[in-house]
């Protein structure tokens, strides 16, 4: 398992999916139908409780009341998701919430850090963002994090190691130090950073010996369509593309349709319900419908990733390479309740253009692999044309 001290899971434990998996037109819709709640709408019948409009208003009324007698709507409001049976419901502070679409609009407080949990529960460095604190106190790919202030981390989830770096159990704002223990080799040392606040660079762009160019998308933050379709247009000739969504934990499915756009002449990319009433996704005219191009996913491809994943596949533009993704393939929609917090409850479901459904099930990839996928899946390009 691996994480950037970006997208963690907020401090209280029991949470569901982070709000990366939001659909990002759902919460428009939601905003603007008035799906917020009504503190003083009467409760519906025990038989209606069923339907996702009657769960909400379930949710939004145990704050209400929690609230009348004195007592904290945010907790009531957990209660009820967690008795509702909603594996991806959610209930998040007013602050969290804030954080989460902070994150959502590429930006974030911390050192600039990716990790890992290796198999015998040490904590790897994975990457090191360009610019970041963590760069300036020369941290590097494969150092092992120890500890941060003055907290062992070996063994624990990397979300709780998210959390200690960027400092959430005290809301910790840029300029705010964290002291690492670090080891390289035979050498162990201690570095006091000062948190930042950092951009994200969800898509990095590089080029194999043999002329195929990677296009990973970690997440898909605001502006990651866009930054997806000019990398394809500016590789060169026919080479053929690998783009990589192993990792990515999703996020706004308009960025997801965007880069959907870059690879497929317009069509469907993605069919959903919400509240029963259908709808479609559709990618825009005109995106390179020629060149090579396998999808490279595994267990941690999710929710917006999938959708784009299942899309390129259902439509026989891409070959699936890797592992069995995640499968969350649920719409959520945001409550607002009386305290300012936010519930997010599940609303619907989407499909593939094949309708096949993802929640629970996942993507299988076209080719398997565990071990060596980027080298497998250079294989299958070979095989498509000329990646020179």
């Amino acid at each position: 398992m691996s994480g950037r001290d970006l997208f963690c899971q907020p401090r209280r434990a029991g949470r569901g999916a982070a709000l990366t998996l939001l659909f990002a037109s759902v919460l428009v819709a939601g905003a603007a139908t008035g799906s917020f709640g009504d503190p003083d709408r009467k409760s519906p019948s025990p038989s209606a409780r069923s339907t996702p409009a009657a769960h909400r208003e379930t949710v939004t009324d145990a704050a209400a009341e929690a609230m009348a007698d004195g007592k904290s709507p945010m907790e009531a409001a957990e209660r009820a998701v967690s008795r509702s049976g909603d594996r991806w419901g959610a209930v998040y502070s007013q602050g969290e919430y804030e954080e989460f679409e902070e994150a959502l609009d590429g930006q974030y407080t911390g050192v600039g850090l990716c990790a890992r949990r290796e198999r015998d529960g040490r904590i790897e460095v994975t990457r090191v963002q360009s610019g970041s604190p963590a760069a300036a106190a020369g941290i590097r790919t494969g150092d092992r994090l120890r500890s941060v202030d003055g907290e062992k981390v070996d063994g624990r989830p990397v979300t709780e190691v998210v959390s200690l770096l960027r400092g959430d159990a005290d809301d910790a704002a840029a300029g705010t130090k964290v002291s690492l223990g670090l080891e390289r080799g035979t050498r162990a040392w201690s570095e006091t950073l000062r948190r930042a606040r950092l951009s994200t660079d969800s898509v990095t762009v590089r080029k194999l010996p043999g002329g195929v160019t990677v296009i990973k998308v970690a997440a898909f933050t605001k502006g990651v369509g866009d930054a997806v379709r000019t990398a394809v247009e500016q590789t060169p000739g026919h080479a053929g593309i690998v783009l990589d969504l192993r990792g990515n934990s999703g996020g706004l499915v308009t960025e997801a349709v965007t880069a959907a756009s870059a690879f497929l002449d317009g069509g469907l990319v993605a069919t959903y319900d919400v509240n029963g009433a259908q709808r479609s996704l559709h990618a825009d005219p005109g995106g390179d419908t020629t060149r090579p191009l396998v999808a490279l996913v595994d267990g941690g491809t999710m929710s917006a990733a999938e959708l784009l994943t299942g899309a390129l596949q259902d439509r026989g533009r891409a070959v699936v390479v890797g592992s069995r993704t995640f499968g969350k393939g649920s719409i959520q929609m945001p409550s607002r309740l009386p305290d300012g917090s936010v519930a997010e409850l599940t609303v619907g479901h989407y499909r593939t253009p094949a309708g096949h459904t993802v929640d629970g099930r996942g993507i299988t990839p076209d080719l398997e692999v565990d071990a060596e996928a980027l080298e497998r899946a250079e294989t299958v390009l070979s095989g498509l044309g000329d990646p020179s």
